[in-house]
């Protein structure tokens, strides 16, 4: 197993909170270093539930990390509960965190006590009071649809959750990003309505908004809020991408907008005209005027001045000379008509840029801070890379379809433990071609770059006419992490230095901004990249842990979409050095993938891809080292750690226009344990909740679903009585970041830096050293 980390920057305290009306950007000196001390978490309740369930009342709670003074042969060894039940005591639990109260009811007041060598008052206590539905709604704000320029009406539909104790009282706050009914992926064209990002109390109070204004398109690739206490005081921020027009809305007792203060505009922006009134979103018309002007400055740009790029637009295209250049206005329309009209339809059926509008191309990005508490601005700085322009470097009108816009705006974030002890923001730009990656440090003023790992762009001898996915970039350093990035990315000490590292997809970077490696194969002999070695490539599923416990380190189970120019469709390989242990080759985009310990009677957890079985290769179930167990696969939208023995269930239901499924939580042996009623999932086919992490009680993990009307958040956790006694996963680093990144681009499950299954060895579960935030 890995060495724990060891060392944690001390704590600065964050000023008291900024009231809203003077939402001023945050000083900008440098913080003083903070002392080592363990690795920073958070100083949480104890979690307390109590739900009414057919036998009575299910009571669970948490064991903190910092209680943990051993373990069993069946879970970790900490206090003893005391429980009781309407101020008369009811139980003593030793052997786990939970207790089923058979003569509870739904009038029941309950409080736990912990009793720490046989005497009260060590950690703290928990007081709950009675989920009679067997679940909790927390009522949610749902914003008022709009209409877009174009004329489309759009509502609004609660999206993507976080949760992060905003307040320092060691409850957690939800954090929840409102989607349009008309969001688009970047490669769909059209407005979108704003996003909105919530934060709530459990009871439903709304703290404050954030309307990212009509400078933030919405959808998926666009917006990933990240929630985490940064600076170390105890509460909680909000981290993510802004623009002109973001400001911070708080509301009165009637719901009506009391207060609203705008992010602070960089004196340079100011003065270069940029306001909170600017609007850049392109109508179809902007997009046409910005072709026109990007073909009269084509003799100007850096790569036809080199000698990269062809001299002329009609070389591009595949003309006859016929232009003189610089091109006049004129000259410059024509060409733009025939790219339109003629080149670009000839290249796809799909392409369609006479009407591409609603993107946004143009104008400032920012990234900022925000109190969690009050929404209050804490600092702004520009969000890097920045764009360069609207995809023509990034490929976007390299291939057959042409998509400005796409490529270059797929954004991701997360948190890591670089330092090994205190937390840093990664936010991240490209992984298509050009991959970059920049991590923040927060110290309760200013936000500071700690590093920038950028790829640069991959090289093309026509952006009308290229195959760039597979290519390097040209950083002579980094440039094959390009091409290598997933929907999202997964954060892990795969080295097991202590620091956590950036599994960027068929790449990882090292906490330092270094690249630890980029994974390349031999393509088979089926495949059209035969003998040669290639990268792994970009995919959409990956899922990162100790997924084989006979193996020591972490793996990485990733898929891949680059059908015959990749070697693996699936792939199972060596975290720390990228090395592939096992997978296999599909000839087409393999669209999912997933683990868990679904078959307690294999060791270690299982494998699998959505692809059915083919002639060349046995695509379906596999056991972590690598045997196949047969072309039946579970569902791969989402996992839950949800039954008593540790084994892992899985999430289905999806809602699209055409279709809507109940989501329901499946186990592969014993079926259907839960179907929620009168609820739904996010992201269309992705089918995934609106968070899946150990929000509340025992170790296990709660299921957060949008009603169907998305006028609350629908709150379900397991009643299954276990013995097994094990921490808080959030008190786990690896587990904790990835449940702050688990909204970002595709949605995937979170992993505890050590093997979580059935057959769990309580020996090496490995509890690290840790330094809390004080009360």
């Amino acid at each position: 197993m890995r060495t724990p980390p060891r060392s944690l920057l001390k704590a600065s305290p964050l000023a008291a909170a900024a009231c809203l009306a003077l939402l001023a950007p945050a000083a900008t000196a440098a913080a003083e270093p903070r002392p080592e001390a363990g690795v920073q978490l958070e100083r949480l309740d104890r979690g307390l539930i109590a739900v009414k369930t057919e036998e009575g009342v299910f009571l669970s709670w948490r064991l903190l990390a910092s209680e943990v003074s051993g373990h069993t042969g069946s879970g970790l060894q900490g206090p003893l509960f005391r429980v009781y039940r309407d101020g008369k005591v009811v139980g003593m639990v030793r052997d786990s965190t939970n207790f089923l109260d058979e003569r509870g009811t739904a009038a029941s007041e309950y409080r736990v006590v912990p009793v720490p060598r046989g005497r009260p008052g060590a950690g703290p206590e928990g007081e709950a009071s009675v989920w009679a539905e067997g679940h909790h709604d927390l009522p949610l704000h749902k914003p008022e649809g709009g209409t877009t320029p174009a004329g489309e009406a759009y509502e609004y539909t609660a999206n993507d959750v976080s949760v992060g104790d905003v307040t320092g009282d060691g409850r957690y706050e939800f954090v929840v990003k409102w989607d349009p009914t008309n969001s688009k992926d970047v490669s769909q064209k059209g407005y979108t309505g704003n996003t909105y990002v919530d934060t709530y109390t459990l009871e439903g109070e709304l703290l404050h908004r954030v309307d990212l204004g009509v400078n933030i398109r919405s959808g998926a690739h666009y917006t990933q809020p990240l929630v985490y206490d940064f600076d170390g005081d105890g509460r909680a921020e909000l981290m993510f991408k802004t623009a002109p027009g973001t400001r911070t809305l708080t509301f009165d007792e009637d719901g009506q907008v009391s207060a609203e203060g705008y992010i602070t505009l960089p004196q340079e922006d100011v003065e270069a005209g940029h306001t909170h009134d600017d609007d850049h979103r392109m109508s179809s018309q902007d997009y046409y005027e910005h072709l026109v002007e990007t073909f009269r400055g084509w003799h100007e740009h850096p790569e036809v001045e080199s000698g990269n790029w062809p001299a002329t637009l009609e070389e591009a295209f595949g003309l006859e000379p016929g232009y003189e250049y610089p091109l006049s206005h004129g000259d410059a329309e024509a060409l733009a008509d025939h790219f339109i009209d003629e080149y670009a339809p000839a290249r796809s059926g799909r392409n369609d840029l006479r009407d591409f509008e609603g993107f946004v191309v143009h104008g400032p990005e920012y990234l900022t801070v925000f109190d969690g508490l009050t929404g209050a601005e804490l600092d702004t700085v520009r969000y890097e890379p920045g764009r360069g322009d609207d995809g023509l470097m990034w490929g976007d009108y390299a291939m057959a379809r042409i998509e400005p816009g796409n490529r270059v705006d797929r954004f991701l974030s997360g948190v890591a433990y670089l330092d090994g002890s205190s937390p840093s923001a990664v936010f991240t730009r490209g992984y298509y071609t050009r991959s970059a990656l920049a991590a923040y440090d927060f110290d309760g003023e200013s936000l500071q770059k700690r590093w920038l790992a950028d790829s640069g762009h991959v090289p093309m001898d026509n952006p009308f006419d290229a195959s760039p996915h597979g290519g390097a970039g040209t950083d002579p350093e980094l440039g094959t992490l390009a091409g290598q990035g997933f929907h999202s990315f997964s954060v892990a000490d795969v080295d097991g230095d202590g620091r956590q590292e950036i599994v960027y997809g068929a790449a990882t970077v090292d906490d330092d901004g270094s690249l630890l490696y980029s994974s390349y194969a031999y393509g088979p002999p089926e495949s059209d990249v035969a003998g040669e070695y290639v990268k792994l490539g970009h995919g959409d599923a990956m899922h990162v842990g100790d997924l084989d416990p006979r193996r020591e380190g972490l793996e990485v189970w990733t898929v891949h979409e680059g059908a015959t120019h990749a070697p693996y469709g699936f792939a199972m390989r060596d975290a720390a050095t990228g090395e592939v242990l096992f997978g296999g080759y599909t000839g087409t985009d393999t669209g999912r993938g997933m683990v868990g310990d679904i078959d307690p009677d294999t060791p270690g957890l299982e494998a699998w891809s959505s692809m059915p079985p083919g002639d060349d290769v046995e695509a379906g179930l596999w056991s972590a080292d690598g045997e196949f167990m047969g072309d039946r696969t579970p569902g791969t939208n989402m996992s839950i750690r949800w039954s008593a023995d540790m084994t892992t269930q899985i999430v289905e239901g999806m809602a699209t226009p055409d279709v809507t499924q109940t989501p329901r939580i499946e186990d592969w042996n014993r079926g259907t344990l839960l179907t929620a009623e009168g609820t739904l999932t996010n992201n269309g086919t992705k089918g995934n909740p609106g968070l899946v992490a150990d929000v509340f009680g025992d170790w296990r993990e709660e299921m957060v679903v949008r009603t169907e009307d998305s006028t609350a958040l629908r709150i379900l956790t397991s009643t299954e009585v276990t013995d097994r006694k094990l921490h808080t996963l959030m008190h786990d680093p690896q587990y904790r970041v990835g449940v702050a990144g688990q909204q970002s681009g595709y949605n995937q499950p979170t992993y505890p830096g050590f093997y979580f299954g059935s057959d769990i060895d309580w020996s090496r579960v490995q509890v690290p050293e840790a330094h809390y935030p004080k009360p």
